[in-house]
């Protein structure tokens, strides 16, 4: 095991930065007592928390967050696919949450999916579906396939072709990161989400209540480049479903048709009404595509 290298950058701005973050996270995670928390896992990328709940009969989904998000504001979606099959939610290192609050120099998705690797075994002894959502797609593509991975589920995947940029992105992330408050947070998650979410409904209120306290307190991160040929390849033998919202912004249908056919043999199922935050704005549509894997 690789020990942290001492001149890792901080995610957080301060230490009471640092708590503020805590305390969203452990308040989030109350509410579905459940779900509950594994010994952390000592890594290359320093400790990791992961949790689990048990669910239904269902093969094990292991959830790999995107940028900025994590096990606390996954909880939600989780509870809807703990109706069928058991959750395993994992905060990042390097990212806001309660695993390792500093990011290694040159950690980059590489490093991530040697991480993934060395994870796996301590926190399962049966086969998971690996659920990769924007950033944690692209994590999960980096490691190396073995019998402790049924299957990948690549949603709103980083990874596979560069984001997609447009005005409209910079209006809607430059003001949140400039002046981060209810109303650029609010703006931010319409942006990314599709028309058919209800951007008023509680959990998306919550939503913009972590993204001001993440834009408030953290360092945040952009998003992974295109993967090299290789990390595709190895995955050839190993079921594959890629999905993305019907209005992603970043990552649409369009943009990943060609490079999910050509890479991976897969289709890509569009989850209509939906956009960047698809498993927080459908997780039934996500859990009904997670059969799948099932049958």
């Amino acid at each position: 095991m690789t020990v942290v290298p001492l001149r890792a950058a901080r995610v957080y701005r301060s230490e009471n930065a640092e708590r503020s973050v805590h305390a969203w996270c452990h308040k989030a995670l109350s509410r579905w007592p459940e779900l509950g928390p594994l010994p952390p896992v000592r890594t290359r990328l320093g400790p990791t928390q992961v949790f689990r709940a048990s669910g239904g009969p269902g093969t094990p989904v292991l959830v790999l967050s995107g940028t900025n998000f994590n096990a606390a504001t996954t909880v939600p979606a989780a509870r809807a696919l703990a109706a069928e099959r058991p959750v395993l939610l994992v905060d990042l290192p390097g990212q806001p949450g309660l695993s390792c609050s500093r990011r290694t120099a040159g950690s980059g998705i590489g490093t991530y999916g040697a991480w993934l690797d060395e994870l796996l075994p301590h926190i399962t002894d049966r086969p998971v579906i690996v659920l990769g959502h924007s950033r944690g797609a692209a994590i999960a593509l980096s490691s190396t396939p073995n019998p402790l991975v049924a299957g990948l589920m690549l949603l709103n995947p980083a990874g596979l072709t560069a984001a997609g940029v447009s005005s409209e992105s910079m209006r809607a992330t430059l003001p949140w990161m400039i002046h981060p408050n209810e109303q650029t947070s609010a703006r931010l998650i319409e942006f990314l989400s599709g028309p058919s979410t209800d951007i008023d409904c509680e959990e998306h209120r919550s939503e913009a209540e972590w993204l001001t306290l993440v834009a408030r307190h953290c360092r945040t991160h952009s998003n992974p480049t295109p993967l090299h040929a290789e990390f595709f390849r190895a995955w050839s033998g190993t079921p594959t479903i890629v999905a993305t919202g019907s209005h992603d912004p970043f990552f649409s249908p369009a943009r990943l048709h060609g490079p999910a056919r050509r890479f991976l043999d897969a289709q890509v199922h569009a989850i209509e009404g939906a956009g960047h935050l698809a498993l927080y704005e459908q997780p039934e549509k996500v859990a009904e595509l997670l059969r799948e894997f099932d049958a």
